[in-house]
Parts: C-alpha cells; sequence; structure tokens
C-alpha cells in the first residue's frame, strides 16, 4: 500500500515524458505560418519600422519556438536600437536550437563587443574559425573587423572611480 503513490507519480512521469517527447519532431520544418511573419518582419526592418518588425517577429516565435532564424533576425532588429544586452540572449536562443550558426555567432560577438565583453567575443570567432576550416568566412571577417574596432566609448569600463563631493 504505501508503493502505490510513488509507483503512480513514477508513471505518471514517464508518461507524460514519452507524451512530450513524440509531440514535436526535433527536425521538423518551421511553421509556415512562422516563416511567413517572419518574412513580414523582415519588411518592415528593412523600412525602418523596428517597432513593427518587433511585433511581427515575436509573433513568428510564438506560432514556432524553434524558428532560429526569427530569433536571429529579431536580435539584428534589438541591436539596430542599441539594445546589445537584449540581442545577446536572443542569439543565445538561436544557439541553443542551431550551436553551430555562424550568422548567430558572429551576431552574438558583435553584440559582445558593443558591451565590452571582448573576450567572449573572440571565444565566438575562434567557433566560427573553427567551423569555416580552411573556406573563406565572411563571418569571421565580418566579427574580426568588429574586435578590431573595439567596444564604443560608451561600453568601456570606467577607470575613474567618482569623487564625493566636498563637504565645507
Amino acid at each position: 500500500m504505501r508503493l502505490l503513490p510513488a509507483a503512480l507519480a513514477l508513471a505518471f512521469a514517464a508518461l507524460s515524458v514519452s507524451t512530450s517527447l513524440s509531440a514535436q519532431k526535433i527536425d521538423a520544418p518551421v511553421d509556415p505560418r512562422s516563416m511567413a511573419l517572419l518574412a513580414q518582419g523582415r519588411a518592415a526592418a528593412a523600412a525602418g519600422n523596428l517597432e513593427q518588425a518587433t511585433d511581427l517577429i515575436e509573433t513568428a516565435l510564438a506560432v514556432d519556438p524553434r524558428n532560429r532564424a526569427a530569433f536571429v533576425e529579431l536580435a539584428a532588429v534589438a541591436e539596430r536600437q542599441q539594445l546589445p544586452g537584449k540581442a545577446i540572449r536572443l542569439y543565445r536562443e538561436a544557439l541553443l536550437i542551431e550551436p553551430n550558426d555562424p550568422a548567430a555567432l558572429r551576431g552574438q560577438g558583435e553584440a559582445l563587443v558593443a558591451k565590452g565583453a571582448m573576450g567572449p567575443a573572440r571565444e565566438n570567432l575562434a567557433k566560427i574559425k573553427q567551423l569555416c576550416g580552411k573556406k573563406p568566412c565572411p563571418d569571421a571577417v565580418s566579427l574580426t573587423a568588429t574586435i578590431a574596432k573595439g567596444p564604443p566609448p560608451s561600453a568601456e569600463p570606467a577607470t575613474k572611480v567618482p569623487e564625493a563631493p566636498d563637504a565645507k
């Protein structure tokens, strides 16, 4: 009698795991509705309407959260809005779906440089170079140039601590 609740809990856990695993194939194609919303979002971003682009691309992700291209595009929009922290997070989401995406690694590296995180940006560059091998790789060239340029002045850490006002 004492084992019955534990056995039932274990059976329900096994049933729920097997159900969730069979519900969605890992390599299933991205929902076409999500891709259509992504295309509309790209068009809005190209037209300079970043708010509408963000809304459309977020809707594309709500339709299909596996749409890696939508994460990459939304991160690019965040960078255009001067939000490198948000861009880094969105690129990370894309890299969770496909860790070997050179475009996402490049974008995340560029956003890291914008935040002043040069070490992690160099790590992304090394991953891109490893993925490209001996082939020419525009993503590696772009990230190399961004790293060489360095972070913007506002991203660099303060070297001087502000002094307290004199009390007279």
